[in-house]
């Protein structure tokens, strides 16, 4: 690394040296510089005619080197199809050019030019280097996506050209470089480095099959065919030149050639591979709609022959899809056609991916049985949430940004480039790097310039982007695309995990789906300004635990303050209860979840489990018994979804409770199968306070108004300079830095459709322990509005047992007053005895009747059955036993019946 020098060693050395010769130096006149660096001596100047010269050279290659260079900028931002195309084209003349002399002898000086390139490397092999030519140019014209597939055929064809060149060589007599009119009558000078030396070293014949196998190797290669392979392939073609059919034992299982449907290779990955999904290409959208049609058990299903033309053989097909993720010996036995299991595997049209049929159930996705018995709940059709726009990956309007980032760049003088872009829904992120010795402050600084030179007030600058050398600069696209929620779920994202749990979030910068399990999170904090799309949100996890999950397998609490944001879920059998819109019920229905945790930890450590997962396998496997002595029925606990839309409404009606309910939720609820979704539009830190934060790891961001909110959310900035409509940071629990996403949007219509098709499948069945029914109280007219100070008073008064107004003032921060009315409602209900001037009031009530003393205040009858008598908490329901059954005999617990017999 080289290093700076000083100016004080410059100083230092001049002592040295006089030490060294034993001289003093010179005293330095005082009107010269100071002492330091010698400095360089003038250049020389050169002659007047030499400057000119040179002057004119220099401005010459300035011009031509600019000249490239805008050329090579303007070629790099050529949309990658037209250059595809160019190449293609490049191809196609090369051919006509070389078959022109080739083929028909083309006189003239360029004739006789391409005739030596051409002949002198490849020799007489060189009359088919047009055929080779035209045909590379339609295949990129065709299908420039095959990157792998070009690769391919270049690697095999390459082979066969060696071998072919080599053997003519050889079959020429082997002739020399020193006679060059019999070398391109030959095999040229690819043929003389091939051919001369294995038949010098092996003798010809040798040679001569060691080039037929390479060639032979060639031919594999280009067709993609395994050698035992060779013989079935021959004979299917065979059989399709006359018109036959292949015999179904004898089906391909490896790569089809090019000119073969791609979809056939698609199902066999779908069957011998680990993942469930391939990707595949083709014909395939005639093939998804086919299968549509045989799940629905439509009459009309298509005719052999149609099937053929797609697929190209009925029982290639149904033995492609109906083996299970089993042994291989057991695969070979389930060849027999299924059409049964046909469809499961077909592809849908939308998503054009095919997807294997479940290997552990015989029932097909979307019906599974919900209850013990004949009861079965069937899912809402993908098609009931609509698709969206295609994505686009360029626009002119990105274009113009490069031109203006570029010009930014080049008027500061700074030593980086765009190199490309990835366009997004909503946000298009341009990739600069930087030249060297470039520091990234210089670029970081711009934020203002560029901002005004793409004239947009919203540019996020990230550096780097996570895992590339590169900075990043996120613009908003002047042309944003809407994310459908059934797009996100139709993806391979999404179909990737049948986990229940799973939502969809959208699209990031981009343009890959995004998903994510809330059962891993295990706790979101959604938060966002009015309008930025935290309702949309709420709407798309809701819906997406709709298409995903059974009953039995999510059950939710919906907390709903504002009243009219999730009224239109009301009735779906997922509630466990009426949708909460009363704050204090909302306090009350944390407090139920809490004990419905605690039922669940009850439940794990009695049976030695440290997760609900592990307990609900086991019970599925019959592997946990009642304890001895129990008439309970074991069964699944379902996950639990507890999701509050407004926070904020809470914390203002009952802070402390509900803080303390999220921390316990939050703490310990992850194992027990309870998630919580919190939701607020007014992200500040007596709303979001350091105790929530602490416990929910999970943080979804929309637009904030201030820099302030961002930190609250995120613990960073960034959500302050969304541009809102869904735009969102997503930073999920473990992850480094935030991702940006669209969120996805789900129509009012769409949400109607998947509520109805619940609704028709089963009844809701609720709890009536959640919340604390208040009519069956009667609260006496002289306390008021003052309930909950008296109970408080009341329980202060008897446990301290020390009756005195100014306690009352200190604990309960109220005033004289209220302490004082306080004081003698105790007193009118025997809690207290009479004043006794300075003194302390006597307490009449023991700590032991304190519990029937508080039903009393709250004014609960004698039968009350919500009533406490067994030293739990006052006011506490009895916690039912069954979530599903409604009969009365009490013989048959549900399934989150755990812990409570």
């Amino acid at each position: 690394m080289a290093t700076r020098t000083s100016s004080s060693g410059a100083r230092s050395g001049a002592p040295s040296t006089a030490r060294a010769t034993g001289k003093a130096p010179a005293k330095r006149p005082a009107s010269t510089r100071p002492q330091g660096r010698k400095p360089a001596p003038a250049p020389r100047q050169s002659a007047l005619p030499v400057r000119i010269v040179k002057g004119a050279f220099m401005g010459c290659a300035h011009l031509l080197g600019g000249t490239a260079r805008r050329m090579g900028h303007g070629a790099r931002d050529l949309d990658p199809a037209h250059r595809r195309d160019g190449l293609a084209f490049t191809l196609l003349a090369l051919a006509v050019v070389v078959a022109a002399r080739e083929w028909w002898a083309l006189s003239g000086t360029a004739g006789d030019a391409i005739h030596s390139v051409v002949a002198g490397t490849f020799g007489l092999v060189g009359v088919i280097v047009p055929i080779l030519l035209l045909a590379t140019a339609i295949r990129l014209m065709r299908h420039p996506e095959r990157v792998q597939a070009n690769s391919r055929i270049g690697i095999g064809l390459t082979a066969i050209i060696l071998a072919v060149c080599g053997i003519v060589q050889i079959s020429k007599g082997l002739p020399g470089t020193d006679d060059f009119d019999a070398l391109r009558a030959a095999g040229g000078i690819v043929g003389f480095a091939v051919g001369t030396p294995l038949a010098t070293l092996l003798t010809a014949p040798v040679a001569i099959i060691l080039l037929l196998l390479l060639a032979f190797f060639g031919v594999l290669v280009v067709t993609a065919t395994p050698v035992h392979q060779v013989i079935p392939r021959l004979r299917n073609g065979y059989h399709r030149l006359t018109g036959g059919r292949a015999p179904s034992d004898e089906v391909e299982d490896e790569a089809p050639d090019d000119d073969e449907p791609l979809v056939i290779h698609a199902l066999h990955s779908a069957v011998d591979e680990e993942p469930t999904l391939a990707r595949a290409q083709g014909p395939k959208r005639r093939l998804g709609i086919l299968g549509r049609r045989a799940r629905a058990d439509e009459p009309d299903v298509p005719d052999e022959e149609r099937l053929e033309e797609y697929v190209g053989d009925e029982a290639f097909v149904r033995a492609a899809v109906v083996v299970p993720d089993a042994d291989a010996d057991a695969a070979d036995d389930a060849r027999e056609p299924a059409p049964d299991t046909v469809p499961t595997a077909l592809l849908e049209a939308a998503d054009r991916t095919i997807v294997a049929p479940p290997a552990t159930t015989p029932v097909p996705r979307g019906e599974q049985p919900m209850l013990e018995g004949d009861v079965l709940y069937t899912l809402p059709a993908e098609d009931a949430l609509a698709k969206g726009a295609p994505h686009k990956v360029r626009s002119a309007a990105n274009d113009r940004v490069v031109e203006s980032l570029t010009s930014v760049l080049e008027q500061f003088e700074i030593n980086a480039q765009v190199t490309g872009f990835t366009r997004g829904p909503t946000v298009t992120r341009y990739e600069v790097e930087l030249g060297k010795g470039t520091k990234v402050e210089r670029v970081t600084a711009l934020s203002k310039n560029i901002a005004y030179a793409v004239a947009s007030a919203d540019v996020r600058i990230l550096s780097p982007i996570p895992g590339k050398s590169a900075i990043g600069i996120e613009i908003p696209n002047t042309d944003r695309e809407t994310v459908s929620l059934g797009d996100v779920l139709r993806s391979s994202a999404a179909k990737r995990t049948e986990h229940p749990m799973v939502i969809g979030v959208g699209k990031d910068v981009e343009g890959g789906y995004v998903t994510a399990n809330l059962a891993k999170m295990p706790h979101l904090l959604v938060a966002g300004a009015t309008g930025a799309g935290k309702s949309s949100f709420v709407n798309s996890m809701i819906v997406s635990i709709l298409m995903r999950a059974t009953p039995d397998e999510v059950r939710m609490v919906l907390v709903d303050p504002k009243r009219v944001e999730l009224t239109i879920y009301e009735g779906i059998p997922h509630l466990i209860t009426p949708i909460i819109t009363n704050p204090k019920k909302a306090a009350e229905a944390l407090e139920w979840v809490v004990r419905e945790m605690e039922a669940r930890y009850d439940d794990l450590a009695n049976f030695g489990f440290k997760h609900i997962d592990d307990f609900n396998t086991a019970v599925r496997a019959g592997k946990v018994k009642p304890l001895p002595g129990s008439e309970r029925k074991i069964a699944t606990y379902p996950y639990l979804l507890v999701v509050v839309d407004e926070l904020a409404d809470l914390m203002m009606v009952a802070p402390r409770d509900v803080e303390a309910s999220i921390q316990r939720i939050t703490q310990l609820a992850r194992a027990a199968g309870i998630h919580l979704v919190l939701a607020t539009q007014r992200p500040s830190v007596d709303v979001v306070t350091g105790l929530i934060k602490a416990n929910v790891p999970s943080r979804l961001a929309f637009a904030t108004s201030s820099l302030t909110d961002s930190r609250v959310v995120l613990d960073q900035p960034g959500a302050e300079k969304l541009i809102g409509q869904g735009d969102a940071l997503f930073l999920p629990m473990g992850a480094a830095k935030p991702m940006r996403t669209q969120g996805a949007w789900v129509a009012e219509s769409e949400i109607h459709a998947v509520v109805e098709h619940v609704k028709k499948q089963l009844k809701p069945t609720y709890r009536q322990d959640v919340t604390v029914a208040a009519t069956k109280k009667q609260v006496d007219e002289d306390i008021g509005d003052d309930l909950d100070l008296l109970l408080q008073a009341a329980e202060l008064v008897v446990t301290t047992q020390f009756g005195s107004t100014s306690m009352l003032q200190r604990k309960l921060r109220v005033g004289f007053a209220k302490a004082g009315r306080l004081m003698d409602l105790l007193e009118s209900r025997e809690i207290v005895g009479p004043s006794e001037g300075s003194k302390a009031r006597e307490v009449l009530v023991q700590p032991d009747d304190l519990a029937g003393t508080l039903e009393m205040l709250r004014g609960a009858p004698a039968d009350d059955p919500y009533a406490s008598s067994d030293g739990g908490m006052p006011g506490d329901p009895p916690v039912a036993t069954d979530y599903f059954d409604d009969d009365d005999e009490g013989d048959d617990a549900g399934p989150w019946s755990g812990g409570r017999r």
